[in-house]
């Protein structure tokens, strides 16, 4: 368990740093090449983050952002090896060469921007609030003094901090550890992804939802920065998906709803 207090931006991507190697910054040309020579394209995603990637009852990694990568795989001819990432992890993993691209729902943000290339937006969610059933909590403006749960490294934990200031915020190293917080009654909320809340909720009907969503969250998969090959690949496989309507059969399936928001395409 970390204090926010105590977390920060620039620690995350010094990380980064210390763990490139030389000329890591600069995409090789020919990734997409060495891909489809190798015959597998390696995913970093989460295992931990219902319904985007987690592990079935079966202990097999599954969940909406993992169909995703199937499908660009399935598109650029190649097999699919998933590698697990935090947080914390993801942005590292990626820069120093590890894996290839990172789908985990990961927010694009500017600050992530100056390390990182993105692809085009694939899902646009927002944060919201899960408390217990018998919680006197209704949204944020009954938060002050309340202990909050959340996901270290995340812009969730700054807009938290921002729309609660008088909130205690305290960090988890991943989801698990903060659900489980509030499901052992150690905090008063916790705060995450509409989507990502309610995968937690399904099957506990002791918690529930409150309040409006208090921030617009644009998840992107990460690329390595000036790898331009592979993300407009990445980028036509995701708008054949949404032209196909194979976007919309993956996005009824996880979320039991119609996508909110279309993925942008191009002529």
């Amino acid at each position: 368990m970390i204090n926010r207090r105590k977390l920060g931006l620039t620690a995350t991507f010094a990380t980064v740093l210390a763990l490139a190697p030389l000329g890591a910054a600069n995409a090789q040309a020919d990734s997409l090449s060495k891909i489809k020579e190798r015959g597998t394209l390696k995913a970093g995603v989460k295992l931990d983050t219902p319904p985007f990637g987690f592990l079935d009852e079966k202990n097999e990694p599954t969940g909406f952002d993992l169909d995703i990568v199937r499908k660009i795989a399935e598109k650029l001819g190649v097999k699919v090896e998933f590698v697990k990432v935090a947080s914390p992890t993801r942005v590292p993993l990626l820069v120093s060469g590890n894996v290839d691209l990172v789908a985990a729902s990961m927010t694009h943000t500017r600050e992530r921007d100056k390390t990182i290339d993105f692809s085009i937006t694939y899902y646009t969610g927002g944060q919201s609030l899960m408390v217990p059933t018998d919680s006197k909590v209704t949204g944020l403006k009954d938060l002050d003094g309340k202990e909050v749960a959340v996901q270290q490294g995340t812009t969730l934990e700054k807009n938290i901090v921002a729309a609660a200031p008088k909130a205690k915020v305290t960090a988890f190293k991943d989801y698990n550890s903060a659900w489980l917080a509030l499901a052992q009654g150690r905090v008063d909320a916790l705060t995450g992804s509409l989507n990502i809340l309610q995968g937690f909720q399904k099957d506990n009907p002791k918690f529930k939802m409150v309040g409006e969503l208090f921030s617009v969250e644009p998840f992107g998969i990460g690329i390595r920065q000036g790898d331009a090959e592979l993300r407009d690949a990445v980028n036509f496989a995701l708008q054949d998906l949404w032209t196909s309507g194979e976007y919309t059969a993956l996005y009824r399936k996880w979320f039991n709803a119609d996508p909110t928001y279309p993925i942008e395409t191009w002529p």
